[in-house]
């Protein structure tokens, strides 16, 4: 089996769920979110697009329902025995199936929790599984149950998680590499991309967010693709990706020649996450770090170009997205802890002068403060 994590890993995680379903007083749990069943298994698909669930009851049984194409990748992937096929045919109802499963184990009357929070719980979904489970049983959302264990990374994982800083390294020093006055955003995406495969990397969870020109002060990719020009500015936000694990950055780029407000916002880019730094501690709450990051950029006169998010956690996420719980927004209380690991981007879009400027880095949350990951320069490179 291509299992990620020693069979200890495994065994402490599978005893810190069930510690928790019972303090939830769950009989079961119903997973849904993939990231769930990777950390608990090993399990790793994109089959939860369809109707999958991996069920765990407080005795400590798992069982996987799922699609006959995720059967091999189950077997292959995971550490689950004991793996349910519901039919694909006209009229099918997975829902059925489940049932069957919980009356296996005795979960009738009892109380199950549910993580609704999942891309592959759909909304059809959802109504398909409440109605089945009506006047079966007692079900509440548990969609975090799990993402809080995952939020504290293991040893095991941080291996993972500085490898995947060290891709991201490299797909920068191939966007520096190849970002001038007539390339082709393409051409340095599909550079950045291969540094990471070739390094023995992944996929990200989502795609790498490129533009320029006007779509410089855009957060999120969009198929256009244009060639740069003599004078321009370039944001890139990618992820180094390592058996799923991300470690992220953010740059923009000036080409050609730097506006002198670029100069600026980059130096107030620089400011604030140096003062982020300083209150990324443990006993700190993350809703203290954006409050930092806000008051850095309102007093430098950047309020209407900043966010109102300054990052959030990174581990091992899924498609369609690389963030993970919790989100760095004011009053967010989640208490910061050893073993976090959050990326922290300073991002300043200038809509009336069409100015962006971009800075984010990874860190890892340490006995008595953090660890940058990335270990490129912070300075303002222009090409």
């Amino acid at each position: 089996m291509g299992l990620h994590f020693s069979k200890e890993e495994f065994s402490q995680r599978k005893i810190k769920v069930l510690k928790s379903m019972k303090e939830q007083n769950l009989d079961a749990l119903l997973m849904f979110r993939q990231e769930s069943m990777y950390w608990l298994t090993g399990y790793d698909t994109f089959g939860y697009v369809f109707f999958q669930t991996l069920i765990l009851d407080k005795n400590g049984n798992t069982i996987l329902l799922t699609r006959a194409p995720d059967l091999r990748q189950a077997q292959n992937t995971s550490n689950i025995k004991d793996i349910r096929i519901w039919v694909d045919k006209d009229g099918s109802n997975p829902t059925d199936d489940l049932k069957v499963i919980l009356n296996e184990l005795s979960l009738k009357g009892k109380n199950l929790g549910i993580e609704y929070e999942a891309y592959g719980m759909t909304g059809r979904n959802a109504l398909r599984l409440n109605k089945s489970l009506e006047n079966y049983c007692n079900i509440e959302d548990q969609s975090e149950l799990i993402t809080k264990l995952r939020v504290i990374k293991s040893h095991e994982e941080i291996v993972y998680v500085k490898k995947a800083a060290e891709l991201a390294d490299n797909a920068l020093d191939q966007a520096w590499k190849n970002a001038k006055a007539g390339a082709s955003e393409a051409k340095i995406l599909a550079e950045m991309q291969k540094a990471v495969l070739e390094g023995g990397g992944d996929y990200p969870a989502n795609e790498y967010i490129i533009g320029s020109g006007h779509n410089a002060l855009l957060c999120r990719y969009q198929a256009e693709k244009r060639n740069l020009s003599k004078q321009d500015q370039l944001s890139i936000e990618w992820a180094g990706t390592y058996k799923h694990y991300h470690s992220a950055m953010f740059r923009t780029i000036p080409i050609g020649k730097a506006d002198p407000k670029h100069i600026k916002m980059h130096e107030a880019c620089v400011e604030a996450l140096t003062n982020c730094e300083n209150k990324l501690k443990p006993g700190n709450n993350v809703g203290e770090v954006f409050d930092v990051h806000a008051e850095t950029f309102d007093d430098l006169g950047y309020n209407k170009s900043r966010m109102n998010a300054c990052g959030y956690s990174l581990g091992s996420t899924f498609s369609p997205n690389w963030m993970d719980w919790p989100m760095l927004y004011t009053g967010n209380p989640y208490v910061i802890e050893p073993g976090n690991v959050f990326f922290m981007h300073m991002i300043l879009m200038d809509s009336e002068n069409q100015l962006a400027m971009n800075l984010g880095e990874t860190y890892l949350v340490t006995k008595d403060g953090n660890e940058r990951l990335g270990k490129q320069k912070l300075d303002l490179v222009i090409l």
